[in-house]
């Protein structure tokens, strides 16, 4: 499967950094004279070649990618080894761990170019500027189409449905202490029922059958019926997952079909927003600037989609047809405020697994 379908793996708090060049490049420790920008970033962070040859063209400096095993991961080492960090830029922070990094020091403040060109509500740290937002995605339920049109049952779109009896032993998600998508689809239940009525919820859907696997990739590949274009090993037919997976699975595919095989309920979506940040002791500081001002520019912007399977944040970014085409446009998706998931976070999550897992 795509790049982006990896992105959603892994544990949230711990794992070690591996490295990947995508850009050859001689490196040095000189601080600005470096003709290098080392980005640090999870596993899936993928840019075209073409693209980041156009930045080097613009810039005069080439591109080296630090890559972790999960955004978590990554968050985690940045952390680990803030002020004297791996690298230059971070990419890949979210806004469901991005309060603990801002409250660690983990970034240097920098007001990208173009940032005007970006809404307002994706902008978290807009008082300061330590990160900046360069693209969103929406974790949803997925369903497989067949299953349901061959059950002759209409797949559930709402938070509310996934508990109906006609629903029982269909889902599977993933675990939230341990997952990115996991803990996406709790908060989303938290934004939609509130401090005093997600737990109930829960009980409710574990009553209702609901599965729990350890991250996306087993959830996805080996649970859900629907991943491959329908020929999942999975008996579940539905999966916490992304908006932008049903694009994910027809890429390629020809001819090409008049509808993805998998669907989005689209009222059970959790807006995940990704930012990219100056890491504070940044040897290159002068290119990991350039290079966040290059993360806002329509090129990079436009090459977000295709590659990573994400949205980006810049409003004139064009999106490429097979979003349009195949994907969903999530209007309404549950939300959480930072601050609100930093004071709660790790207790929501020892309340789930309380509730779910044990």
């Amino acid at each position: 499967m795509n790049s982006y379908l990896r992105r959603a793996v892994g544990t949230a708090l711990l794992g070690t950094l591996g490295a990947t060049t995508l850009a050859a490049c001689g490196e040095s420790d000189n601080g600005t004279d470096s003709k290098t920008v080392t980005v640090v970033s999870h596993d899936s962070f993928v840019v075209s070649k073409s693209v980041l040859d156009e930045f080097t063209k613009q810039t005069g400096y080439k591109v080296k990618v630090a890559r972790g095993a999960d955004a978590g991961a990554a968050v985690n080492q940045a952390i680990l080894s803030k002020g004297n960090p791996q690298g230059d830029v971070f990419f890949g922070i979210d806004n469901t761990l991005l309060s603990r990094a801002l409250d660690e020091g983990v970034f240097a403040p920098y007001r990208a170019k173009d940032l005007d060109q970006v809404p307002a509500e994706l902008q978290l740290d807009a008082a300061k500027h330590r990160v900046t937002p360069v693209d969103t995605g929406d974790i949803c339920v997925n369903y497989d189409r067949k299953y349901f049109a061959d059950k002759k049952l209409a797949p559930p779109q709402t938070f509310d449905d996934l508990v109906k009896p006609q629903y029982k032993n269909l889902l599977v998600t993933e675990n939230a202490a341990t997952s990115s998508p996991g803990l996406g689809f709790l908060l989303g239940t938290v934004g939609a029922y509130g401090d005093d009525g997600w737990q109930d919820y829960w009980k409710k859907l574990k009553d209702n059958g609901v599965e729990v696997v350890d991250g996306w990739e087993q959830a996805y590949n080996d649970r859900f019926s629907g991943s491959g274009g329908g020929s999942g090993k999975g008996d579940k037919p539905l999966v916490v997952s992304y908006a932008s997976s049903p694009p994910a699975e027809v890429v390629g595919v020809k001819p090409q079909p008049k509808e993805a095989p998998t669907g989005v309920a689209t009222g059970t979506c959790f807006r995940q927003i990704e930012f990219a940040g100056l890491l504070d002791g940044a040897k290159n500081s002068k290119g990991g600037k350039a290079l966040l001002d290059f993360m806002l520019s329509k090129t990079f912007q436009e090459d977000v989609p295709v590659k990573m399977y994400v949205n980006p944040v810049r409003r004139d970014a064009k999106l490429p047809e097979i979003f349009t085409k195949y994907g969903e446009r999530i209007t309404k998706p549950a939300t959480v405020t930072p601050e609100k998931i930093t004071e709660n976070r790790e207790q929501w999550i020892k309340s789930w697994t309380s509730l779910v897992v044990k």
